[in-house]
């Protein structure tokens, strides 16, 4: 049995008649309320003009505290001052709104429809407030640690756009979640998104959150003298996607953010002090006596030469030579400082070393030959009363 037309048409997805229904019944609703509660309605008008009027006062007073300091840099005051400049008018109207609609007697529906508003002018303003102060937050980290003009500016349109989309898509869900939408599709089909361009870009994105991460975490900046791997030089740029050293060579080494976070990296600028170690070989005729005291004179001359002593003593016996090791600390992070003060103790060892007849022995073999007797044939010659 077939089925006519009509029943097979698709209902629509809102009933016209309903919608006008509604709205006739909203405003003769309003119009009563308003023929019953006017002085109640002109009170609570006052009192929310008076609300809106020192909201903007409030926001013109902020936006004083939003000034940089003479140097340009934005202190917290600066950024809660431009957050709080943020404010929307719609915000404002809606909060004085909100405040006095139990005072002046408003019906269900009016009520309804005020907190339907507000929660939108809510949720949004709140979106706006926390984004202006994370941005403030990453451009007062990043001028305080001197990236101003490098990882900052590269870096802030990116963030700027990650950040509002995160937010305003939380916001969007929140609202029509207290409007009684179902949200679960919606969360579903971002969360997908974001896996789809996080699974696309996770290169940039790494490299950028590491850049972040040298911001906040700090561990060198720009001017920094660093080490990784073989790699010893200064930070001359920190980007959006990577840094670049240039090594005490000459050459620019340029690293990607990820990558250099994933390795060991030396500070050497932070270091209050550049140790260097010596090892010494006298002579295996030396006297014991002259080992005995070699320590002391050892420490004696590079302290005198201006560094620190850590260590001076007796390390181990050379193919060649007895061996001490002398370790000692040049004050600062200054290599040229250490090197001259290292040169000049070790032109003073050698003048005390020549004074006391302690002799530095280059690296030699002695050979003995066997007579056919089996007698060792010496490489010297032999006094008579020795034969």
């Amino acid at each position: 049995m077939s089925q006519s037309p009509a029943a097979n048409a698709q209902e629509p997805l809102f009933d016209a008649s309903d919608l006008a229904d509604q709205t006739s019944g909203l405003f003769t609703v309003s119009s009563d309320w308003l023929q019953h509660h006017w002085l109640q309605i002109l009170i609570a008008f006052g009192i929310g003009a008076v609300i809106v009027i020192g909201l903007h006062a409030a926001r013109r007073l902020a936006g004083r505290f939003a000034v940089r300091d003479p140097e340009g840099r934005a202190g917290w005051g600066s950024i809660i001052g431009r957050a709080l400049v943020r404010t929307s008018n719609f915000f404002i109207i809606m909060l004085a709104a909100k405040l006095v609609t139990g005072y002046s007697g408003a019906p269900s529906q009016v009520s309804s429809t005020i907190n339907f508003l507000w929660t939108i002018a809510s949720v949004f303003q709140a979106a706006a407030w926390v984004r202006e102060i994370a941005l403030g937050a990453i451009e007062h980290r990043t001028q305080s640690a001197h990236y101003s003009g490098e990882a900052l500016l590269s870096a802030m349109g990116l963030i700027r756009v990650l950040i509002t989309f995160a937010l305003f898509a939380i916001a969007l869900v929140v609202v029509l979640d207290n409007l009684g939408v179902n949200v679960t599709g919606l969360v579903a089909g971002l969360g997908v998104g974001g896996i789809a361009i996080g699974l696309a870009a996770q290169g940039i994105f790494g490299d950028l959150f590491a850049a972040l991460a040298i911001i906040f975490d700090r561990p060198f900046r720009r001017g920094d003298k660093v080490q990784y791997d073989q790699t010893v030089g200064v930070i001359e740029s920190i980007g959006l996607k990577s840094t670049r050293i240039r090594s005490f060579g000459g050459e620019m080494r340029v690293i990607s953010n990820r990558q250099l976070l994933d390795k060991e990296i030396q500070n050497i600028s932070n270091r209050d002090h550049v140790r260097v170690t010596l090892t010494i070989g006298v002579a295996y005729e030396t006297p014991p006596e002259t080992l005995e005291a070699l320590p002391d004179l050892l420490k004696a001359i590079f302290e005198e030469a201006g560094g620190k002593v850590a260590r001076a003593g007796f390390e181990s016996f050379g193919a060649s030579s007895l061996d001490f090791i002398v370790q000692f600390d040049v004050p600062g992070d200054d290599w040229p400082t250490a090197h001259a003060t290292r040169n000049k103790a070790l032109v003073l060892l050698m003048r005390r070393f020549a004074e006391q007849g302690i002799v530095i022995p280059y690296p030699t073999q002695t050979t003995y030959t066997a007579a056919p007797d089996g007698t060792l044939v010496m490489p010297y010659a032999v006094p008579k009363a020795e034969r």
